[in-house]
């Protein structure tokens, strides 16, 4: 008899842990609140983890997690079915081909910061690197993005722009190209190669180097008529589970608190604006064709 009862007492007592648990584990996972997935651009991981946080601490009940990469990398994991309910790129042509392959909703796209190139070195400066001349100096380490990743884009566009000038001369883009060492899928691995002096020199946007990396470079700015300047859009993808939660995170994002902290970071706000709202639905893409 003693052993029959055993039984039952013993499964009650499981049933009650199990009972007890599970009324541990449910309050936790409300407790969580929504959750909101961002895909953004590898150049805005700081400026966008700061407004993250910032949005948080207005709405408590939502939780913010990021993804960046380049934005080719990106555009390619949503086209393989990643999750993410907001899209920030660094140039229009990955938006736009998401757009027009129908993933983004597009009447939500929207321009929200602007930026400029620059070349960083490494703090010691073995190449003796002093202007951008000495960038077509043979023997000069410079890293540089892929061509599929804006950054990398945009510096052959910068390079071409130089060619042009007689101050440079025809073969300048050639001899800089000879130079390069590697190409990186994202600004990130640019910034930690001339960081660490892997490389001597680097083609990165005016608001990559993080705060904790800025004493491990010196900067050459790229005059304005070189230059080129980089067009941010953000949107909602068609697949986000709570899209009026995605425009929120993006009226935040254009909002003046939102684009303090992107200026902080060295972003620049969009010009000719309203708001900074100017939508992107019709804006093409301003990708230029491989150069050789």
């Amino acid at each position: 008899m003693k052993t029959k009862t055993f039984f039952p007492i013993l499964l009650c007592a499981v049933v009650s842990a199990l009972v007890i648990t599970c009324g541990c584990t449910m309050p936790t996972q409300t407790a969580q609140g929504k959750q909101l997935t961002v895909f953004a651009a590898a150049s805005l991981t700081d400026a966008f983890t700061e407004i993250g946080q910032s949005y948080h601490s207005n709405h408590s009940d939502t939780n913010v997690s990021f993804n960046f990469d380049g934005s080719q990398i990106l555009q390619t994991q949503i086209e393989n079915g990643a999750y993410a309910d907001v899209f920030a790129s660094a140039d229009n042509a990955h938006m736009n081909a998401l757009k027009n392959e129908g993933y983004m909703n597009n009447s939500t796209v929207t321009l929200f910061a602007q930026n400029k190139l620059q070349v960083i070195i490494p703090k010691d400066n073995a190449a003796h690197i002093t202007s951008l001349s000495d960038l077509a100096k043979p023997g000069v380490k410079i890293v540089i993005g892929t061509q599929a990743v804006p950054v990398g884009n945009y510096t052959l566009q910068v390079l071409a722009k130089m060619a042009n000038d007689t101050t440079y001369g025809p073969d300048y883009r050639s001899k800089v190209m000879s130079n390069v060492v590697s190409q990186e899928p994202n600004v990130n691995n640019i910034v930690t190669k001339v960081a660490l002096g892997e490389a001597d020199a680097g083609f990165v946007y005016q608001s990559d180097v993080p705060l904790k990396q800025k004493a491990q470079v010196d900067r050459i700015i790229i005059p304005d008529m070189y230059n080129v300047i980089a067009q941010y859009p953000i949107g909602v993808l068609k697949q986000s589970k709570d899209p009026v939660l995605a425009q929120d995170f993006i009226n935040y994002v254009i909002s003046p608190a939102g684009q303090a902290i992107l200026q902080k970071y060295g972003f620049v706000v969009p010009q000719g604006s309203t708001s900074q709202q100017a939508t992107m639905a019709g804006v093409t893409s301003q990708r230029i064709p491989a150069m050789t």
